[in-house]
């Protein structure tokens, strides 16, 4: 199962760049045996300025043809790293070739594209820099692959 992170803004090269290049090389490795992966991110720009309405448009248009998507908002249900892990299998289990997760821009997504996600995911009560959620969200990746492969990487 192939995924996807669709997100508004560029990353610039630094620390969060060269960790979410790190967690996603993992999850590759670690998930090639699971049939997960590979990942990628595909970033979109606003350059217009047209707001979320504009936003939800690009990631639409990103995210891949079939893919379950997981919209990331502070709305969405809170999990645990082997709930998550949990998801993520049973989707694979399921015939799911890609998986999609959508990250907005600054004003979050848009009501319509929270709705028309098959899931939706958040990374805690507090609210995260997008930047910083990428990076987060590449760890639980990697921290899912790991726990459906039975590494110690994870423990509880």
């Amino acid at each position: 199962m192939k995924v996807t992170i669709c997100a508004i803004g560029r990353l610039r090269a630094g620390p969060e760049f060269d960790l979410i290049k790190d967690y996603l090389q993992r999850f590759d490795r670690t998930g090639r045996n699971l049939g997960l992966g590979p990942a990628q991110i595909i970033e979109q720009e606003d350059k217009k300025g047209g707001g979320s309405v504009a936003e939800a448009q690009l990631l639409l248009r990103a995210i891949p043809k079939g893919a379950k998507v997981c919209a990331m908002d502070e709305r969405g249900k809170v999990m645990t790293s082997p709930e998550f892990a949990t998801m993520m299998g049973n989707w694979r289990d399921q015939g799911t070739s890609d998986m999609a997760f959508i990250i907005g821009g600054a004003d979050g997504l848009t009501k319509e594209l929270r709705n028309q996600a098959d899931a939706s995911l958040s990374l805690g009560k507090m609210v995260w820099p997008h930047m910083l959620a990428r990076v987060m969200l590449s760890e639980q990746l990697y921290r899912a692959a790991s726990i459906l492969s039975g590494s110690p990487y994870h423990r509880v």
